[in-house]
């Protein structure tokens, strides 16, 4: 098989997701999110009284005849998923009580090292038409770095901030994909039975990519990856067998228009660079003589030409004098100290974003 050098980025490729996945090369993508087939159990809560199946759930794509065939597949597209990931690469699999087990076991003995399972709990989950099971209200969503080393990618203050300024939970309440945002046919019924919410891509991306990465979905469906992925200005790669589905997706990325604010997040303490503070000094971002503080100003400094600080008797690093100055072990002179700037103070940890 022949493996193309330059990535098809951005584009919707129609067709099987190994045999295309494999002329991709290794090592590309920093990200993957895949929603497989569900291999679903054609009896129970997705058919209606009558015995007819709800959202034209039935489609030979998501049966298999049997748990083995079902297991081939998944590991031959999990294969190259991984051979695909860059070596710091996360990759996202959602799926329901059909699938999630079966495809976490294989993870796990693929050597991807699973980072959280987070519940997406749906507020608008559709009924149990035959009161036989507990309605089926969430879907299950394994998040993985490619292997036990990889420095993945986490901008858990961009989560905190989504969420009000508290630490994002592994429970994600988003209702289901409803109104303009469900893509239609012709006739006006929905077009994909399992669309996913934009919302709930927005979320992934924002948490585990960065502006510029390349998102894989080997499963892409209507586009919801790439809408979202292009919103967010990221790139991607999205596959597709159905030729119904890619045509939509495609159509759908057209009327997207990418977001503003060129989707930044506020960065986590290791994406700010780690610089000295006297790089800072000499550069001239901040002076030999500039009075530094606390927040509270109950204590100050004077920065010296060699970028240490003077207080009384104390001389130092932002560290040390920050510390000694609080009778504290230990301080983050970044974020302790402040200088003040048109009546304002600011924090020192602001003038890291310029020394790079």
């Amino acid at each position: 098989m022949e493996i193309v050098r330059e990535l098809p980025l951005d584009q919707v490729l129609l067709g099987d997701c190994v045999q295309l996945m494999g002329m991709l090369p290794p090592a590309s993508v920093h990200c993957v999110f895949a929603d497989p087939p569900y291999n679903l159990q054609l009896r129970g809560e997705l058919r209606r009284p009558d015995d007819s199946l709800v959202d034209g759930v039935d489609e030979e794509w998501d049966r298999f005849t049997d748990f083995a065939a079902y297991d081939a597949f998944t590991r031959a597209w999990l294969t190259e998923c991984r051979r695909l990931l860059r070596k710091d690469g996360t990759i996202w699999v959602i799926g329901a009580y059909h699938n999630i087990f079966r495809i976490g076991a294989m993870m796990q003995d693929m050597g991807f090292w699973i980072l959280n399972d987070v519940v997406w709990r749906k507020a608008n989950p559709m009924p149990n038409f035959r009161g036989r099971r507990f309605t089926n209200a969430h879907e299950t969503l394994i998040w993985a770095a490619r292997d036990r080393d990889s420095r993945y990618k986490f901008n858990y203050q961009a989560m905190k901030s989504l969420n009000d300024d508290v630490q994002m939970r592994s429970d994600w309440y988003l209702p289901l994909c409803t109104g303009p945002e469900r893509m239609r046919n012709q006739h006006g019924l929905k077009l994909h039975p399992t669309q996913k919410p934009e919302s709930l891509l927005h979320r992934v991306m924002l948490a585990s990519t960065s502006p510029g990465d390349i998102v894989l979905d080997p499963f892409l469906g209507t586009g919801t990856t790439a809408s979202v992925a292009k919103r967010l200005h990221r790139h991607f790669i999205g596959i597709e067998r159905h030729p119904a589905y890619a045509e939509a997706a495609i159509g759908r990325v057209r009327q997207t228009k990418p977001g503003d604010g060129a989707g930044l997040s506020t960065p986590t303490k290791r994406d700010i660079p780690r610089v000295p503070f006297g790089s800072l000094v000499e550069r001239g971002l901040i002076t030999a003589g500039t009075k530094l503080m606390d927040r509270q100003r109950r204590v100050s400094a004077v920065v010296s030409a060699d970028g240490s600080l003077v207080s009384g008797e104390i001389r130092g690093s932002i560290h040390k004098v920050g510390a000694a100055l609080q009778n504290a072990p230990s301080c983050n002179g970044w974020t302790f100290w402040h200088f003040e700037r048109d009546g304002i103070l600011v924090a020192l940890d602001v003038l890291r974003t310029h020394a790079v």
